[in-house]
């Protein structure tokens, strides 16, 4: 609720005389609040956001505008923008039914122009953006993303919502074989690589485990991780009749990325932790 003071001067000849100071209230009767759906991220992951506006009035509020920064924050001498609007995913609600869809300016900063919330009722606008490389993505980045709701007379109405990162592996894997080609009952190497870019190190507890059935089938398997030579039927197993192969769940470890920020152009990079894994025998 917004104060105002005032006081009045009464003049009269040489004479000046002030009155007490007036102390008055203006009831505000627009509420907003901003929330994201999922309060994590990842690298090139898409976030939702929602901004909710309510008016407790009997009059609507017309022509309203929600500018939104998209995250950003000051690096050196300039400003990064960590989001990107996602081209025509902005979704307006009156009283829960779809409207139209509202005018939009990408940005940065984001504006949506035209915003009606009614009387007694409410307005609801569902957006989407993705995490550009501008987004920090160490165990302690956040990004904190402010709209400012304006227009129609009011005093302006700010809400801010905070996403962290998503504090776990993020794994992939990568195979090759060689020699390219292999003669028969030639000696033929399986070699997999596997990329973490997460901020967590992939651990016993995370679980991993390799399956994969080979073809044509290995016989004599020589097993090794990041160059230690792996046992069989405590760190693998393996079926020669079937070509079945799997490690076991949590032998495979792998490091968490490490994370540099280019100190000319801001960007984020990313240097995945990598384990490999390779298996050799004869075809």
């Amino acid at each position: 609720m917004a104060r105002f003071t005032n006081q009045a001067q009464l003049r009269y000849g040489r004479s000046i005389a002030n009155s007490n100071i007036a102390v008055g209230e203006i009831l505000e009767v627009l509420s907003a609040a901003k929330e994201a759906v999922r309060n994590t991220y990842r690298q090139n992951d898409t976030i939702t956001y929602v901004i909710s506006i309510v008016n407790a009035g009997t009059l609507a509020y017309t022509g309203l505008t929600i500018t939104d920064n998209l995250g950003a924050y000051p690096y050196n001498t300039t400003t990064l923008v960590p989001l990107d609007y996602m081209e025509g995913t902005a979704k307006y609600y009156i009283n829960g039914v779809l409207q139209p869809a509202p005018a939009v300016t990408a940005g940065p900063p984001l504006v949506i122009n035209g915003i009606t919330v009614p009387a007694g009722g409410n307005a609801v606008i569902v957006y989407e953006a993705e995490v550009n490389p501008y987004a920090p993505l160490a165990a302690t980045g956040n990004i904190v993303n402010t709209a400012t709701i304006t227009g129609g007379g009011i005093t302006p109405i700010e809400v801010t919502e905070t996403v962290v990162t998503d504090n776990e592996p993020l794994l992939n894997i990568t195979k090759s074989i060689s020699p390219v080609p292999v003669t028969e009952n030639g000696t033929l190497t399986y070699t997999f690589l596997i990329q973490n870019t997460g901020n967590t190190a992939a651990d016993a507890a995370t679980a991993a485990e390799i399956i994969d059935t080979f073809d044509p089938i290995l016989s004599n398997i020589a097993v090794s991780y990041n160059g230690t030579a792996l046992a069989a039927g405590t760190d693998y197993t393996y079926n020669e009749a079937t070509g079945l192969f799997a490690t076991t769940a949590g032998r495979i470890t792998v490091p968490a990325a490490a994370y540099t920020q280019d100190p000319a152009t801001g960007n984020w990079i990313v240097t995945p932790g990598t384990g490999t894994l390779t298996v050799t025998g004869t075809i």
